[in-house]
């Protein structure tokens, strides 16, 4: 009786560990496997969205800085109405005042050259003049004129200058924003696959523990028919509860590691938080993949520096200093350009007659005359009348605005300019500086260039030697398994011959349990050390068969 009033207290309490906890907020379940898992949390990845708005602003940039050397289109139009005071006979006024009117029109295009660094500008000039001047013989007059006008640098800007700059440095961001974003992609997939393996693990290890529950709870039963046969005393049925009560904890333990383990891979792959899956158990599912063949360390090097991301990054950042040395070093010559100009011009108007006295010829009239006697006493030839303004005027020049156009197209009234001009600063300190800036940059960028080939040769080791250590702790895991099984065999065999007792069973179930903990836990650790070598020589997206666009 004494006995029995023992056992009671322990199998209620056994009976109440062996309850589980319950999975809180979870109402159904859903299967996934890695790539389903991996395909999720790239589409929810925020970050990853920020890194591909990047990529699109890199493109952006370089139309921004080719944008440079679009033609620009430029009009000046004007209406001017001038009324002068003219007190001399001299003015063109027969009033006292002079009345001038214009209205011009300049439509022109202009640009920078994207070869050669120089700039180019053609306007056409338009105009219509009207004035009330004795002197004038054509009112209105249209005055018409195209120009081009070219400047070209013969030094400092015929390779390269600033705008070709921005140009080559915004390639090469596009470069750097696409290098960044690989980078991403290979690190989201890595700690995506990663936290795919915890899960794993956290849900059969937890299948373990509730396994050892039950070798208890069978060994417990067992234990306790022995006991009332009088076959066991009372303390090996404590022996086995105890056991089993600690079993428990380690159930409830890894139940609250899976919720972990859950929780976190949902907060990676779910947009938001009303997410329906959020309500869902998480089951891994594993796909049969062919095993990766461990590359030796020469090629696993090799592949690194050639397609780690971060050594793309360093490149390209020694790239762009090479293009900030050479425009620096451009600066710090002369600044000796060409420039020409050609232009033609047109003219035209309406003939107007001379109505009133010249003021000219009235002035010179009489003494015109008295030369003339004077030339006639002395049997001398009469000197002709002085006329002013009002000669005739060429035909061509003679219409309207159609007129003007038609003589700027004879090309007969052209004007041409050429020349050089030459500026040399005396010390140009601005310019010599700046190009030794750029010059330590490029050495500080080329001793971090070493510092990351430095880096990538580590990770490299130590991801091969992670992975061989691994696969090889798993093939001994499972050997350990093999042979924990078979201990604990033979023990429940001798157990049953009465030649073994409860502890040892109980030692036994405890290695048994141990060892596949251990292999699941192996297991686990292989999956994700594959993928960290996957990310240490850059093969992540083509192991995943991943598209980057």
């Amino acid at each position: 009786m004494k006995n029995t009033c023992l056992i009671l207290p322990l199998a209620l309490a056994a009976t109440l560990l062996a309850q589980d906890v319950p999975r809180i907020g979870i109402l159904g379940d859903a299967k996934l496997t890695v790539n389903e898992v991996i395909e999720r949390v790239l589409a929810s990845d925020t970050d990853l969205a920020v890194s591909r708005i990047t990529k699109q602003e890199a493109v952006l940039g370089l139309k921004a800085a080719q944008g440079v050397f679009d033609p620009k289109l430029g009009f000046t139009g004007r209406q001017n109405r001038a009324i002068s005071p003219v007190s001399s006979s001299l003015g063109g006024a027969t009033n006292g005042k002079l009345t001038n009117k214009e209205f011009l029109t300049d439509p022109s295009v202009s640009g920078l050259s994207p070869l050669f660094g120089g700039s180019y500008k053609l306007n056409f000039s338009n105009s219509r003049q009207q004035t009330d001047s004795t002197f004038n013989t054509l009112n209105p007059q249209f005055l018409t004129s195209l120009a081009l006008s070219v400047n070209q640098p013969l030094l400092r800007g015929l390779r390269y200058d600033d705008n070709r700059h921005r140009i080559h440095v915004a390639k090469k961001n596009i470069e750097l924003s696409q290098a960044q974003f690989r980078q991403r992609i290979i690190e989201t997939v890595t700690r995506a696959v990663q936290a795919w393996w915890e899960l794993d693990f956290a849900y059969r290890n937890l299948d373990v523990q509730k396994e050892a529950v039950r070798l208890v709870e069978r060994q417990d039963a067992s234990n306790r028919r022995l006991v009332e046969q009088g076959l066991l005393a009372p303390v090996d049925v404590v022996q086995t509860q105890t056991l089993l009560a600690t079993f428990q904890q380690n159930v409830y333990t890894a139940q609250s590691n899976l919720t972990a383990a859950e929780n976190g891979l949902k907060a990676m792959m779910l947009p938001e938080r009303t997410d329906l899956m959020w309500g869902m158990a998480l089951v891994p599912e594993r796909a049969v993949n062919a095993a990766e063949t461990q590359p030796s360390l020469d090629d696993a090097v090799k592949q690194a520096l050639a397609n780690r991301p971060e050594l793309k990054q360093s490149d390209l950042a020694l790239e762009v200093n090479r293009m900030d040395v050479k425009l620096a070093h451009e600066q710090t010559k002369p600044q000796i350009d060409a420039f020409a100009t050609v232009s033609a011009n047109g003219l035209a108007g309406n003939l107007i007659t001379q109505t009133g006295a010249n003021p000219f010829s009235s002035a010179f009239g009489p003494l015109i005359g008295q030369i003339n006697q004077l030339s006639a006493l002395n049997g001398l030839q009469p000197l002709p009348a002085i006329s002013f303004g009002s000669g005739g005027v060429p035909p061509i020049f003679v219409g309207g605005y159609g007129q003007s156009l038609s003589a700027l197209g004879t090309g007969h009234f052209t004007t041409a300019v050429a020349g050089v001009t030459f500026s040399l600063p005396l010390r140009n300190r601005t310019a010599t500086a700046q190009a030794a800036i750029s010059a330590a940059e490029g050495k500080r960028l080329s001793t971090q260039h070493r510092q990351v080939e430095m880096a990538i040769e580590a990770d490299v080791r130590n991801s091969l030697q992670l992975s061989a250590s691994n696969t090889l702790r798993l093939e001994a895991a499972r050997k350990a398994l093999a042979n924990a099984q078979e201990q604990y065999a033979s023990e429940q065999r001798q157990f049953q011959a009465g030649t073994s007792s409860v502890f040892l069973v109980l030692q036994r179930q405890t290695d048994l349990i141990n060892a596949r903990t251990r292999l699941v836990r192996a297991e686990a650790d292989a999956g994700e050390a594959g993928a960290n070598l996957d990310r240490a020589l850059a093969r992540t997206l083509e192991t995943r068969k991943i598209e980057v666009r």
